[in-house]
């Protein structure tokens, strides 16, 4: 069970609380309540809850330093809601710069309205131990990180297949059954943030974005990506489609700009896309997003493609022509097909020196594309432009398309060192990567272009770097490693053949008796009959 911790210093507000919703509904248990940070923390030495909700004013330690103590000391868990009232709405901003999940207005407390908040306690806390569990094991990218990439290749339809697609969602837990999307791309900015240091910058806009996040979230279920430190870009989602509505999109992202001002001074920009029903078409409506983005200004922040005018669409400069070149580029390490497309890409800009916005968009997107496809995208970026006075940021002080070309081709010459000196680094975590999850799930159907989905690698590439890397076929291995767990199944389970076969996957016993023999030079039960005394147990 999930321990929850309940901090106020008004007994009939944790009375409430905890009669408000049936908390074992969600596998959560009232492991204690408090009247005061203080007590709260000796009861989270105790109890190690993984959700606190807390009252912000309280005496002797309010509930914003319960949570700064307990981010310092614990990390990102336990997780914080926050209890607030009207005239405690400034303090929101100090409760963000923590990462809250959420605040609650008490006169407003109900049982929807917190289990909303719960659910959404739950979803982060979920990917949160995802995440740690994948540093664990030292396998796949972090949760988070693989989730972005993959949200990432849909809106650029970088996807070889509808079937990679389905993969790649069904082992990320994304569900992309809802019958409508909608795309958007959004900048949170403020002039005061050039004079911050670095740190500072960082805070201010992840706090903004990470508020951004919570109330859209209210408004409309959505994915929310960032794609640097200014930009995002949302995928809305519905059930039903009557649901979702442009004019509710734009009033919401409208109604988030305007309370992110309020309290954080920083200006928010979004356009959005078209409605539509298959989701690997949501790359279309991003594209309209950007084209309309593009159109946004300080009478106009919010801006739908639907209300802007066919010259305008000639400002988007269009990826998709480039994705292959890309897609290898970024998860082979290939630095002839990078040099190759960059090239292409600032010869096209130079031909056409009076299409700056379309240089522009096309520059930025294949910055977004590194940062989020590549490990340590910023990291990376930032080392390629650390001779620029504001790193790869510089990109948002270009004035004319011959600076864009200028920027491009640093970042070519940059990527491409890069690229070139972390190859065999890169190949060998690939392969470490993929010889671990077939370990982890050696007890299901595993086929190559599945597990080169989930990695988003193409077969061939896998295969062929598979091959080279372990000198053995990737089927080969993972014959071995099946046969393998049968022998354990069989002499420390005790598990009958047909009953082994079925757990590893194997279309019949005799297949698996097939394959088993060809490996090991013998049957299972001659396997068998060799370690132990009896075998009657096989039957």
């Amino acid at each position: 069970m999930i321990k929850l911790l309940i901090v106020d210093d008004e007994p009939l507000v944790q009375i409430g609380i905890k009669s408000m919703i049936s908390w074992a509904d969600y596998g959560i248990e009232v492991c204690g309540t408090a009247m005061n940070g203080e007590a709260a923390l000796k009861l989270i030495e105790e109890y190690s809850p993984e959700l606190v909700i807390t009252d912000i004013k309280m005496p002797i330690m309010n509930g914003l330093d319960l949570a700064k103590t307990c981010r310092d000391t614990y990390g990102p868990i336990p997780l914080f809601i926050f209890l607030t009232s009207y005239e405690e709405f400034q303090l929101i901003k100090q409760a963000m710069s923590y990462q809250a999940v959420d605040y609650l207005i008490k006169l407003e407390l109900d049982a929807k309205s917190l289990t909303d908040s719960v659910k959404r306690a739950l979803e982060r806390l979920e990917n949160l131990r995802a995440s740690e569990a994948y540093k664990k094991e030292g396998g796949r990218p972090l949760l988070q990180s693989y989730n972005d990439k993959f949200l990432m290749r849909l809106l650029y339809n970088l996807f070889d297949s509808r079937e990679q697609f389905e993969i790649q969602a069904k082992d990320l837990k994304l569900d992309f059954t809802d019958l409508s999307y909608v795309a958007a791309h959004g900048e949170i900015y403020s002039e005061k943030a050039d004079q911050m240091e670095p740190a500072q910058q960082v805070n201010l806009y992840s706090s903004s974005l990470q508020m951004t996040r919570e109330i859209l979230s209210k408004y409309q279920s959505c994915y929310i990506i960032s794609l640097d430190k200014r930009h995002f870009a949302v995928i809305f989602y519905s059930a039903s489609g009557k649901d979702l509505s442009l004019d509710a999109l734009q009033n919401a992202l409208s109604n988030t700009a305007h309370m992110v001002f309020n309290y954080f001074s920083v200006r928010l920009t979004a356009g959005i896309g078209s409605i539509l029903e298959d989701p690997l078409k949501i790359s279309e409506s991003y594209q309209e997003a950007r084209r309309a983005f593009n159109m946004t200004g300080p009478d106009n922040p919010i801006k739908t493609f639907s209300g802007i005018s066919e010259g305008a669409i000639k400002n988007s400069f269009n990826l998709a022509l480039f994705k292959d070149s890309f897609t290898k580029a970024f998860e082979e390490f290939d630095t002839d097909v990078l040099n190759t497309a960059i090239t292409e890409i600032t010869g096209l800009f130079a031909s056409h020196p009076l299409r700056y916005l379309q240089a522009m968009d096309g520059a930025c997107n294949i910055l977004y594309l590194a940062i989020s496809l590549l490990p340590d995208g910023e990291e990376t970026m930032n080392q390629i432009f650390s001779g620029h006075a504001d790193g790869y940021r510089s990109i948002y002080k270009l004035k004319n398309v011959d600076q864009v070309n200028e920027w491009l081709e640093t970042f070519r010459a940059g990527l491409c060192q890069v690229l070139q000196s972390r190859r065999k680094t890169y190949k060998d975590h690939v392969i470490t990567n993929v010889q671990k999850y077939i370990n982890n799930h050696v007890e299901e159907r595993l086929s190559l272009n599945e597990v080169a989905a989930v990695f988003g690698l193409s077969p061939n590439y896998l295969s062929a770097l598979f091959k080279k890397s372990c000198n053995i076929g990737f089927s080969e291995y993972i014959t071995q490693k099946k046969v393998a767990r049968a022998k354990a199944l069989l002499l420390e389970e005790n598990m009958k053949i047909y009953e082994v076969a079925d757990m590893l996957g194997f279309e019949s016993a005799f297949y698996f008796s097939k394959v088993f023999k060809k490996v090991e030079g013998i049957s299972p039960r001659e396997y068998v009959q060799d370690h132990i005394t009896s075998p009657t147990a096989l039957k």
